[in-house]
């Protein structure tokens, strides 16, 4: 009988293993069954298998999908490039020490004798030390500073002494445009790349030829080229300046930054003293370029003398009137027109807190929004200053054959040999922090009447250690005026004013036209 009971207790036991078995096996089947074709079309393509725009979310999660997983191996493989590096410097210094002791294993003699690769590196450091790139370094003179050639991709701008040169050269030879180029190039495959993604979070676009402004560069023939290439930035006060050098090899990243022009006040400071018919030519072009285009300046003017001034207030409170802009300084000084004095007084009458960008300016001047821009992407305080190189025009009656009948005066802002020069000799035009204005002493206060002191304040710059940025500007223009040269001047400064004055009269071949005009008459007679 127990072994009855047992036999039974068994076969049920079997039983109930046979079923959890089957349940097992039921579970496994369900677990693993693949869904169907619809529910994936379905997951996917939530309009149906035919929808156009289900394709193309598809297509753009796989292409976002494909745009991480390169970034993600460009991150790697710039790991693996600094891993190495580490690794063949360590390597490097082992064999460096094993040299000294003298227990250089046999067959590696060829390895320690190889040039690496941060031998390289570290002359081409030394070359961007030793040049001046990042900071200025002591001059003798005026004569001695390197200029900067300013360029876009169509045209240089340049300082060429000689009478056969051009100041605004095409781009036609090859090796001058594939070097200038090759290095916009450049400087968008930095602006582009992961690095610069990496350091610079705020950038919102893929940057372009069409977003490169204005570059300058200039060459150091025992050292190499440096290159500043402004880019456009997000807004139309946003700019991104990027600082390349080229040390007779390929350019190196010096520094890349992003900077913001909207808090950054232009004080443009004239002396007058009269010339009232050209001061309100100057407040027309201040109109038109800082108040229309709310450019962010103040206006001081430095008046010598009584006669004439109630005109110039008249003038500053119609332009309050009309436009509502109220940033103006006017200051009165009764002693004799000095132009030093004037300036010097003007920048020290700024009585904010804050430091203030200073442009020296004439009565004469017509200047560009273009311009202001250089003006505060080129000067840094406790660093660099801008003398822009303007361009100074030649008497119109001359150039158009008719003093009744002229040309529009935006007509006849045009860069050319027959129409102008740049006036290189000059130093007055300049943007400067007031910091580095009163630190590096201001003008020679001794200095009366015209000329020389902007000559002695560029040497000061000179002497110093800031970067003096020399460059033609396309954007600031000297307009033609007559001039005449007082008898009291003493004689250095008397014939200065006369080659001046016959500068801006005409272009060489002009004048040897005016000179030689009856030879050419009884030439055309015969």
């Amino acid at each position: 009988m127990f072994r009855r009971w047992l036999l039974g207790l068994m076969a049920r036991f079997g039983l109930i293993g046979v079923g959890f078995s089957c349940c097992l096996l039921l579970l496994y089947l369900l677990a693993c069954k693949p869904a169907s074709n619809s529910k994936k079309q379905s997951l996917l393509w939530p309009e149906g298998t035919t929808s156009k725009e289900g394709f193309m979310a598809l297509l753009q999660e796989r292409e976002d999908s494909h745009r991480h997983y390169i970034n993600s191996l460009t991150k790697q493989i710039a790991e693996l490039k600094d891993a190495l590096q580490e690794r063949t410097q360590q390597l490097q210094e082992s064999l460096d020490k094993a040299k000294a002791k003298g227990i250089l294993p046999q067959g590696l003699e060829s390895l320690h004798k190889a040039t690496m690769q941060s031998d390289l590196k570290e002359f081409f450091r030394s070359q961007l030390n030793q040049a001046e790139v990042t900071s200025g370094v002591s001059l003798p003179s005026e004569y001695a500073v390197i200029p900067f050639d300013a360029f876009t991709l169509q045209t240089v701008y340049q300082l060429e002494t000689g009478l056969s040169k051009h100041p605004a050269e095409r781009l036609v030879r090859k090796d001058r445009k594939d070097e200038l180029i090759s290095t916009v190039e450049t400087a968008l495959h930095i602006l582009n790349g992961p690095q610069q993604h990496h350091e610079d979070t705020r950038r919102k676009h893929t940057y372009s030829p069409a977003d490169f402004i204005q570059g300058l560069t200039r060459t150091e023939r025992n050292r190499g080229t440096v290159y500043e290439l402004m880019f456009k930035g997000d807004g139309p006060q946003d700019f991104t300046q990027l600082l390349l050098f080229r040390p007779f090899g390929p350019p190196m990243k010096v520094k890349s930054e992003s900077v913001n022009t909207r808090s950054t006040v232009i004080n443009i400071i004239i002396p007058l003293s009269k010339r009232m018919e050209a001061f309100r030519r100057f407040m027309g072009n201040f109109r038109a370029v800082c108040i229309q285009q709310n450019i962010k300046v103040h206006l001081t003017v430095v008046y010598f003398g009584k006669d004439e001034v109630d005109q110039v207030k008249s003038v500053l409170d119609q332009t309050t009137r009309e436009t509502r802009f109220r940033s103006f300084t006017l200051i009165q000084l009764n002693e004799d027109f000095s132009r030093g004095r004037g300036l010097d007084v003007g920048a020290r009458a700024w009585r904010r807190r804050q430091n203030v960008l200073l442009f020296y300016c004439d009565v004469d001047i017509h200047f560009t929004a273009d311009f202001l821009t250089s003006c505060r992407m080129n000067a840094e305080p406790g660093k660099k200053v801008f003398y822009p190189v303007l361009f100074s025009q030649y008497n119109p009656a001359v150039i158009y054959r008719n003093s009744t009948h002229l040309p529009p005066l935006q007509q006849q802002l045009v860069i050319s040999q027959e129409t102008g020069f740049w006036r290189d000799f000059g130093f007055g035009m300049t943007c400067q922090y007031r910091s580095d204005f009163i630190n590096i002493g201001g003008f020679d206060r001794s200095i009366k009447g015209w000329g020389l002191e902007d000559v002695h304040l560029y040497r000061k710059y000179l002497h110093s250690k800031l970067m003096v940025i020399r460059s033609p500007s396309r954007g600031l223009f000297h307009l033609w005026h007559t001039k005449s040269c007082a008898d009291e001047l003493p004689p250095d400064k008397y014939k200065m004013c006369m080659q001046t004055k016959a500068m801006n009269e005409a272009s060489h071949g002009q004048l040897g036209e005016l000179y030689f005009r009856r030879e050419k008459e009884r030439h055309l007679d015969r």
